[in-house]
């Protein structure tokens, strides 16, 4: 996963969450030629139907037409200009089969950008980055803060569980910081791990990951460090027993942030936990390799810690950038992307890990490279079955990130580059689409998308949390 004023990306005008995916705040400003996000697009338009009334009460008047707080659609005016450049709406149609139920689960009055979520153990709670709208200023986004939220189920009418949405959100990370790549652990799940700098981070000393010439890139502030905290919330809904008194449930320092591990002057994010919950595996930069601002980017490695002993050991350790780690569900085996070759591309991998004889992690046995083209391949996430990985990639053209699927070869294997007959289209919309994530039992789908309606007096969609279920997605 690409997972901010960290790892992130820019894309056509738009900073993304990565994946930890892994992501993080642009390294770039917004091209001449893109308009930023909330400023408008049309004025003239705007007074040109300035004295057009609402078709019903409680609508908004914007640029685009009359915005529903309540359903977030917009309704253009009766004399819009029929040449104005209109949404796709046809994904539909393309994801049949393979995406249903889609709903929009982040609202864009309440930010101005949001993604990179992940599920909690039992799907009843996401965590993920955003930035609320109410601190943007002159069109430029606020840092990512870290929430979670709790998820609204509903049955159907075909006998099936679907999301229909989510409670308040609830912020988790400290005021002024900027914050990427949360997850859950998976045995507490209200215990949760991210990478935030705590504080406002010092304008950036050292080089991040950036594609040559776009807006594609990520920058790793040096006071990045891999933190935890309780949350109560998540806590009561796992509760063995009703709670009879007003004691704290936990101390009261673990309801605050704080690092996981003490490694001052290094970037530690990208982070998530194995399915036992006795390993995290995250990305880093030494401070020995941080180059000046400026220059050649920095290598950004993978490395293990044991979350009981506190032992750090560098597991992937090549030329170039490698980030976005997550471990497969049986725990022996990680997927993440590379910048291996240095050509400003990022290209899909996954490892098989190295065990001593007490079970503990040592290195890894044997890496497989699956991509291997012209485009920005990135933000890998395992299926629940391990046979394959969802993922990112420019296939379709860097105006248009869409999700795709790819088989995986089996542990051990010596395999080539994965054949194009086993990979497989899943999203269909405009803009992009991407930072893809399973539910543990593979029901639902969860991505950061751009398909949603123009927000109030926004130029363009904005990247906010989609999911839907899932349908025939292997390739």
């Amino acid at each position: 996963m690409l997972r901010s004023q960290l790892a992130c990306v820019t894309l056509f005008g738009l900073v993304l969450a990565c994946g930890c995916s892994k992501s993080s705040e642009p390294t770039t400003t917004q091209g001449k030629d893109q308009p930023l996000d909330g400023v408008s697009a049309a004025p003239e338009r705007a007074l040109a139907q300035a004295d057009e009334q609402p078709p019903r009460e409680g609508l908004i008047r914007t640029d685009k037409g009359w915005y529903d707080p309540k359903t977030h659609k917009v309704t253009p005016f009766k004399n819009a200009d029929a040449t104005a450049p209109k949404l796709a709406t046809d994904w539909y149609t393309g994801e049949a089969g393979l995406l249903s139920h889609h709903v929009q689960l982040t609202d864009p009055a309440m930010f101005s950008r949001a993604g990179e979520a992940y599920f909690d153990p039992g799907a009843h709670w996401i965590i993920f980055q955003a930035s609320p709208r109410e601190q943007m200023q002159d069109g430029v986004h606020a840092p990512y803060s870290m929430y979670v939220a709790k998820l609204i189920k509903e049955t159907g009418a075909d006998g099936l569980e679907h999301i229909t949405g989510i409670e308040s959100p609830i912020r988790v990370s400290a005021a002024r910081s900027h914050n990427t790549c949360g997850f859950f652990n998976p045995a507490e799940p209200w215990r949760i791990i991210f990478g935030s700098t705590i504080i406002e981070p010092a304008a950036p000393k050292q080089a991040g990951y950036q594609r040559d010439g776009s807006k594609y890139a990520w920058d790793f502030p040096e006071e990045m460090e891999v933190c935890t905290r309780v949350v109560q919330e998540i806590y009561d809904t796992y509760r063995p027993e009703p709670k009879l008194t007003s004691d704290l449930d936990f101390l009261p320092g673990e309801y605050v942030a704080k690092p996981l591990m003490k490694r001052p002057g290094r970037y530690d994010a990208e982070c998530a936990y194995s399915p036992d919950g006795r390993w995290i595996v995250y990305g880093s930069v030494e401070p020995t390799e941080a180059p000046a601002y400026g220059e050649q980017p920095q290598e950004v490695d993978l490395w293990v810690v044991n979350v009981e002993t506190g032992e750090n050991i560098r597991i992937v350790d090549a030329p170039g950038y490698d980030g976005g780690p997550f471990f497969s569900p049986d725990g022996r085996r990680i997927c993440y992307r590379s910048d291996r070759k240095n050509n400003d591309l990022l290209q899909i991998f996954v490892a098989d890990l190295a065990f001593d004889e007490r079970g503990a992690i040592t290195g890894v046995a044997m890496e497989h490279q699956l991509t291997d083209n012209r485009h920005v391949n990135w933000a890998p996430f395992w299926h629940p079955s391990g046979a394959f990985l969802i993922y990112t990639t420019s296939e379709m053209g860097h105006d248009n990130y869409e999700v795709y699927t790819i088989n995986v070869p089996s542990p051990g294997a010596v395999a080539g580059i994965v054949p194009s007959s086993q990979i497989k289209r899943i999203t269909h919309a405009s803009g992009f689409d991407g930072l893809p994530v399973f539910s543990n039992d593979g029901a639902f789908m969860m991505w950061t998308s751009q398909r949603g309606d123009v927000f109030a007096d926004d130029a363009r969609p904005s990247s906010q949390l989609w999911v839907a279920r899932a349908g025939a997605l292997a390739p």
